[in-house]
């Protein structure tokens, strides 16, 4: 397969990334490097780059940002980041990418585990995660079949415990192979509209 990673350079992406290339092409897109760049957050950015890449059998999309804040420090604006970059940075890639897809081809989007278990500070990243989990579950109704869209929600994996612990405190590191296995189900298997949760 020809498989375009967004986010193919960053902490899980890395080894997503590093798992596909063993049996299949793979393109990593990124904001600043990669083999095309992208800024996910607006839809101009999303076409020239799949206008760049042709053709592609598997997007897969580990990239977005949201606003880590107290909720009574939350401005309007910092909602938006989240919305603009995360949630629709990740639904532009599928109203977008699809026309850019083989037949058959899949979308798996990336969440987290703060959609069903928030930790303080998570408001807007919190409700971001889990309005791309309704998203899934409802585009696919409309997309009828000809492609296949997938989200996997991860807890805290091992290789960012050093940076992210201290807000998931009894938290079980994600082991990254379970990680990785989670966007293999969605690119090799035969599912769509999955919430892929591993969170143990």
């Amino acid at each position: 397969m020809k498989i375009l990673i967004v986010g193919g350079n960053g902490t899980i992406g890395n080894k997503v990334s590093s798992y596909f290339a063993k049996n299949h092409e793979v393109l990593i897109a990124g904001r600043n490097s990669g083999d095309v760049t992208v800024d996910i957050s607006t839809s101009e950015s999303i076409k020239a780059m799949f206008e760049q890449t042709g053709t592609i059998d598997a997007i897969i999309c580990i990239a977005g940002e949201a606003k880590w804040k107290a909720f009574n420090e939350l401005s309007e604006e910092d909602y938006y980041i989240g919305f603009k970059s995360k949630l629709m940075g990740q639904v532009n890639l599928v109203r977008i990418g699809q026309h850019y897809l083989s037949k058959n081809g899949s979308i798996t989007l990336t969440t987290g585990i703060l959609a069903d278990d928030p930790v303080p500070m998570t408001a807007s990243a919190a409700m971001v995660n889990g309005a791309i989990h309704s998203f899934v579950k409802a585009v696919i109704l409309d997309l009828e079949g000809k492609i296949r869209v997938n989200v996997v929600s991860s807890g805290l994996v091992e290789d960012a415990v050093d940076k992210y612990d201290a807000y998931f405190p009894g938290h079980n590191p994600i082991p990254m192979q379970k990680v990785i296995n989670g966007y293999r189900k969605s690119v090799e298997g035969k599912g769509t509209g999955e919430i892929i949760r591993i969170y143990e």
